[in-house]
């Protein structure tokens, strides 16, 4: 029975979701500004005109005012142009190259400008930089409250470094597809909020109220960085399913049927299972496996760069853990858990037994408490992997949770304890390593 890390994680696993939408609300068109008639700045437009909205779109583009004035979207996008003809008849949309027109007839401004890649990889944030210097100025000149939302694919960090005085900033990155980009933005699969001002992220959330889809109101690195984590998550799938296609292949296997058939569990593969941040993985299936697949493609004189780099961006991940339990400011190190993951005996390729060898090889003292391990009733390949790792063992092991807790002046938590161990742990008030939640936490706010 293979389940992985740590199998289905539960409710209790993931962070607090806030549900912030209030569907009884009326509908109130805005006034909004679009700076950049790009793809995604247009396709913004145009939709947010449809919803009912008043829109400017801005560009230094004579080309594209002409052409969204006329009536038409200055690129082929399935369905646009019918959007575009039918706002700009009905006086919804319009474009100009004036930004101060724009801003003074609106509230909210979309930044949908280009980003694109420099030789080195980074990001280009020239032309950002460029129409949030103009708003900057423009709002100088004193007006009411106004937001200003990035929808720019953009690093974390960038949005809280834009100086715009009298205005709040808000990231609000976009999920369009090109090809699907009119239904990627009237049944968005996920409408994202970013902003330290909760007024501002309500007022950029609002814009989408007429599609029924609660938006993710979180903070603004977190926003800038969802993106991102999104685009690599597909990437990393399409990578996934092409290397697992091209062994197939090569065994004379369907790829497609293979893959057709692990599509099917969406209990832990297509699901929310294992995509929290926490301990790296170990046991006696996913090494294991991985290092057999890995071998049998190198045996077909094949390469799976992706599959390849796991085990070692597990060992990367491990050694971030290890390095996070030196760092503390204590001697005496309490370690709950060693088995590979919570609930079983199962010690065969424990990430917390190579935290333990470090550990101990730094120096540190520490004691271990697992509610399901004693030493003494280990036996075959458990205890050789054990007893090869650490001979001593015996001694560093308590038989109840107590003796570790008054002993040690830091707890860590290589597992996740029971609701009972967890009180005893929050009563002693020892200070605590999570290596389950170490990054900080980034509080999310969503639908159910």
């Amino acid at each position: 029975m293979c389940r992985g890390p740590g199998g289905p994680p539960s409710d209790s696993a993931w962070h607090t979701v806030r549900v912030d939408q209030s569907p009884e609300s009326p509908f109130l068109p805005g006034r909004v500004a679009v700076f950049g008639l790009g793809y995604v700045g247009c396709v913004t437009a145009a939709c947010l005109a449809r919803l009912g909205h008043s829109v400017i779109g801005v560009d230094k583009d004579e080309y594209k005012i002409r052409t969204v004035q006329s009536g038409k979207a200055p690129f082929y996008e399935p369905g646009l142009d019918e959007i575009v003809r039918e706002t700009v008849a009905a006086g919804k949309l319009s474009a100009t190259a004036n930004a101060a027109e724009a801003i003074q007839n609106s509230d909210i401004a979309l930044i949908c400008v280009g980003t694109p890649s420099q030789e080195n990889g980074n990001l280009s944030l020239d032309q950002l930089h460029r129409v949030v210097a103009e708003i900057a100025g423009l709002l100088s000149r004193g007006r009411k409250p106004y937001v200003v939302a990035v929808r720019s694919t953009v690093f974390p960090g960038v949005c809280e470094e834009l100086v715009l005085p009298g205005a709040a900033v808000a990231a609000n990155p976009e999920f369009l597809r090109e090809g699907t980009a009119i239904a990627d933005f009237m049944t968005p699969s996920l409408l994202v909020v970013g902003s330290s001002d909760a007024a501002a992220a309500g007022r950029v959330a609002g814009l989408y109220s007429p599609l029924g889809v609660a938006p993710c109101l979180v903070s603004l690195r977190a926003a800038e960085l969802i993106k991102y984590a999104c685009n690599a998550f597909h990437a990393v799938k399409i990578a996934f399913a092409n290397e697992i296609g091209a062994t197939s292949a090569r065994l004379g296997i369907s790829g497609a049927e293979v893959m057709e058939t692990l599509c099917r569990d969406t209990a832990l593969n297509i699901s929310p299972a294992y995509l929290k941040p926490g301990f790296a993985f170990g046991g006696s299936c996913l090494p294991k496996d991985l290092r057999a697949l890995t071998f049998r493609a190198g045996r077909l004189d094949m390469k799976l760069p992706l599959l390849e780099s796991v085990l070692p961006a597990n060992d990367e991940h491990l050694r971030r853990s290890m390095r996070l339990a030196l760092d503390l400011p204590a001697e005496r190190l309490g370690i709950f858990g060693l088995a590979f993951k919570e609930n079983t005996d199962d010690l065969r390729e424990s990430p917390v037994i190579a935290l333990l060898e470090y550990l101990i090889g730094k120096g540190r003292a520490v004691r271990v408490f697992d509610p399901h391990i004693e030493v003494d009733q280990i036996y075959g390949s458990n205890r050789r992997f054990l007893f090869q790792a650490i001979p001593h063992i015996g001694r560093l092991v308590d038989k109840n949770l107590d003796e570790t807790i008054n002993w040690a002046d830091h707890l860590i938590l290589a597992q996740r304890p029971s609701a009972a161990y967890r009180k005893l742990i929050e009563r002693s008030g020892k200070p605590v390593l999570d290596l389950h939640s170490a990054e900080p936490a980034v509080e999310a706010v969503c639908a159910e």
